[in-house]
């Protein structure tokens, strides 16, 4: 299994070079090739990583995430794609309105992003979070959409979700409707929740270094940060039944990659996917869990990169 810590090289302590018009940058050095920037969609700021040339990928990360979680992903799908990595609305660097986390409004983040890009589609990404706005913007902008991938994210239309298990595991979506209260549980002990979170993940640490996990404890620690988060969660609920918006079979080749171990999504939520995505794979990762793009890196890669290559010779965006 590859180690995608913070070690890898080129990840070291960088200068304070500023970005055009003195944006914030990250702490920590890029790799050679990569760079970061600002980019404007729907009225809000968004910060990205990006790598690569040729037709456009966006990557869209989980809760409690930033873009770091595709670091291990960036370099490789740079070979045939651009990547960007984005730090979704409230996360990170990028912009934390108070309003604006609702599915409709995020996916026309997405859509934002693909034209400020100077591209007409894009192949779309996701993991946890990032996987259920993919879903919802391939439904909702099917024509943005080049090819989509998903990883250990449901898709909300399903009846699987609600099943008595699945609940079950679903049960911190509840705590996470306590404003305020939510808030100070998670950031009390230096963000102790995220810090068990993760760690729990990777007890031997073998892909996930502490100083991995600082990182994202910093990003979600930003001013306004920790509370844009949870108000994805937060506009979910109160958007249940109508959050999926329309109900369209997704046209666009899919894959689905789902690491098994996943303690939070079962899956049986693999099980109804093919009526709702008429050109559907499935990877099953069965030693690797909920944090997938991490824990086995290559995999993904080489997963991503085959499904991707596949469509090149139809692809038309740039």
């Amino acid at each position: 299994m590859t180690c995608v810590s913070s070690e890898l090289p080129g990840l070291h302590v960088k200068s304070d070079t500023p970005l055009a018009r003195g944006e914030d940058r990250e702490a920590f050095a890029l790799p050679h090739g990569w760079e970061e920037n600002y980019v404007e969609t729907n009225g809000i700021r968004l910060h990205y990583v990006a790598a690569g040339s040729g037709p456009l990928a966006i990557l869209l990360h989980g809760f409690p995430e930033f873009w770091y979680s595709w670091r291990a992903m960036i370099g490789p799908l740079s070979r045939i794609r651009r990547v960007v990595a984005l730090d979704m609305r409230g996360y990170n660097l990028s912009d934390k309105p108070r309003e604006g986390y609702d599915l409709a409004t995020l996916c026309a983040d997405a859509r934002g992003v693909i034209e400020a890009m100077g591209a007409r589609e894009a192949d779309v990404i996701g993991h946890d979070w990032g996987g259920v706005i993919a879903w919802s913007f391939a439904m909702r902008e099917p024509g943005y959409v080049r090819r989509l991938a998903v990883l250990n994210a449901p898709h909300l239309a399903l009846r699987e979700l609600r099943n008595l298990r699945q609940l079950r595991r679903s049960a911190y979506i509840g705590f996470f409707q306590f404003a305020g209260w939510a808030e100070r549980a998670i950031a009390a002990d230096n963000y102790g929740v995220v810090w068990r979170t993760f760690r729990s993940a990777d007890r031997k640490r073998e892909w996930l270094g502490d100083a991995d996990i600082q990182r994202y404890v910093t990003a979600i620690a930003r001013p306004g940060a920790l509370t844009a988060a949870l108000s994805y969660y937060r506009q979910l609920v109160r958007d249940v039944p109508s959050a999926v918006g329309v109900a369209r079979v997704i046209s666009a080749p899919t894959i689905v990659l789902w690491g098994e171990r996943d303690p939070y999504l079962g899956v049986e939520l693999l099980d109804g996917l093919s009526a709702w995505v008429s050109d559907l794979r499935i990877a099953r990762f069965p030693e690797a869990g909920h944090w997938l793009n991490q824990q086995a890196p290559d995999a993904v890669n080489e997963a991503l990169l085959t499904f991707l290559a596949d469509g090149d010779g139809d692809a038309h965006g740039s």
